[in-house]
């Protein structure tokens, strides 16, 4: 159960946040090189977000690579503060609405896209999948949305906060709220 509930990501580490800040500013420079890294260490938790966002694995995919694209594009301009993922979550999010802008669709991800999310990781048995699912079904919406993105985008609750345009406390008591539901299903669950 643990497994179930680590396995939604963790936020960077001070030296991983560092890392990838001196490679987006290598990308301002024109090193395809370090693109390729920054691609290597935030892939997943973009591709995560994006889904979230679109409820689609090809709209995710399309999201993504216009995000890197962008991302190369504007490198040079790229301010570091410490917060490459915001940086980066902030295109993702640009982009994945513009497509939701272009279909004209809005879906709330569901438990089942979550559980879709995860099927491909060996460390997930089809028994943890239907416990995610069931899980997950009973967070609101909102607090799917609020650990989606600090469990698989890895930002902050601060970042949270600001990208849905909610008072900090709002959204460390929702994501405390909606950690101990999982918690107290995960526990009922056993």
């Amino acid at each position: 159960m643990l497994l179930i509930l680590t396995a939604l990501g963790s936020p960077l580490t001070a030296a991983e946040t560092e890392h990838i800040d001196r490679c987006i500013a290598e990308m301002g420079r024109g090193d395809t090189g370090a693109l390729a890294k920054v691609y290597e260490r935030t892939h997943a938790a973009l591709y995560g977000f994006s889904l979230f966002l679109l409820k689609n694995p090809q709209d995710a995919e399309d999201a993504v690579q216009e995000t890197y694209v962008k991302a190369y594009q504007s490198a040079a301009q790229y301010r570091s503060q410490g917060k490459p993922m915001a940086w980066l979550m902030t295109i993702a999010r640009n982009e994945a609405l513009q497509l939701l802008r272009e279909r004209r669709r809005t879906v709330a991800m569901t438990p089942e896209d979550w559980q879709e999310q995860f099927s491909d990781r060996p460390d997930f048995s089809q028994e943890d999948l239907l416990t995610l699912r069931a899980l997950l079904e009973t967070l609101s919406e909102e607090e799917r949305q609020i650990v989606s993105l600090h469990a698989l985008g890895g930002l902050k609750h601060r970042e949270i906060a600001a990208m849905l345009d909610l008072a900090l406390p709002t959204v460390l008591s929702k994501y405390h709220r909606a950690m101990k539901k999982l918690g107290k299903a995960a526990e009922e669950a056993e």
